[in-house]
């Protein structure tokens, strides 16, 4: 009986890194190709922004500023004071993006097939975290842009810009593994969208649009202890040049973003390894 030699298939050399710059090309492409939802990450921080300034401004300005008179500097001063909130607002958009993006890719199964090709495991969802952190920062300048021309003037120095980014990266990071988690969680496209709602409530529950000391009691405490309202204070502190900013608060913002990022990435993870709900 003759022997009948058996050759082993080659081996398949996994690349990491080059599979993650692959993956975030294809994820900045589909954002070339899907204009309407990067447009979504300006457009609504903008309206927010004339609408809470221009109508409401002038005598919200009066409450979060004292000795402020209402009118045209009420506005100067809701100003400075709505701008990190809308900043971090559009963060949390693009986080609902990727959501959406997601869900694409699981309903058309191409994260499926994806599973069966020869690439790291997790350059797929890093792909999409990554170009969702690229997307938000990009959107960031032009919504900063128009705060600025609306007449904002931060006072940030060199290193409060910096630190300012770093914070702006972490949140982004956090919030797109959160959001990756919701879309891959999703029964539909349309279920995605909706999922990261609660994340774009948080900041109106926080100190985004009104001081915390306005509130009653139980809201105030939701307020104080909810992730959003020390990364809206650290924000705002940055922009103002460290004035007034604490570093407990800065600690307890960096804190919640390493944790909620945590979080995400490892439901996320857990989410793409098994397979999906019919």
């Amino acid at each position: 009986m003759t022997a009948v030699a058996v050759t082993a298939p080659p081996s398949v050399h996994v690349r990491p890194a080059a599979d993650v710059v692959t993956m975030l090309r294809r994820n900045l492409l589909r954002a070339k190709r899907y204009p309407g939802l990067t447009m979504f990450l300006v457009a609504g921080p903008l309206v927010m922004l004339l609408l809470f300034v221009y109508v409401f401004g002038g005598a919200f300005g009066a409450g979060v500023a004292p000795g402020v008179a209402p009118g045209a500097d009420g506005r100067a001063a809701y100003l400075a004071y709505i701008t990190p909130t809308l900043l971090i607002l559009t963060v949390v958009g693009a986080g609902q993006s990727v959501a959406i993006s997601a869900a694409m890719d699981a309903a058309g199964g191409i994260t499926a097939r994806f599973k069966t090709m020869a690439i790291s495991p997790g350059s797929v969802l890093s792909g999409q975290v990554l170009g969702t952190v690229l997307q938000a920062l990009a959107a960031l300048v032009l919504v900063l842009g128009a705060a600025l021309a609306m007449g904002y003037r931060p006072d940030a120095g060199v290193l409060d810009w910096f630190a300012l980014l770093g914070l702006f990266v972490l949140l982004g990071l956090a919030l797109s593994w959160i959001c990756v988690a919701l879309g891959l969680n999703a029964r539909s496209v349309e279920t995605a969208s909706n999922a990261p709602m609660i994340l774009l409530l948080l900041p109106f529950l926080g100190s985004g649009f009104v001081p915390v000391e306005t509130m009653p009691t139980a809201v105030r405490w939701f307020a104080e202890y909810q992730p959003f309202t020390p990364i809206i204070e650290t924000a705002r502190g940055l922009l103002a040049g460290g004035a007034g900013l604490e570093a407990a608060v800065a600690a307890q913002a960096v804190g919640w973003c390493v944790v909620l990022g945590a979080a995400g990435y490892a439901w996320a993870r857990s989410l793409y390894r098994r397979e999906r709900r019919l």
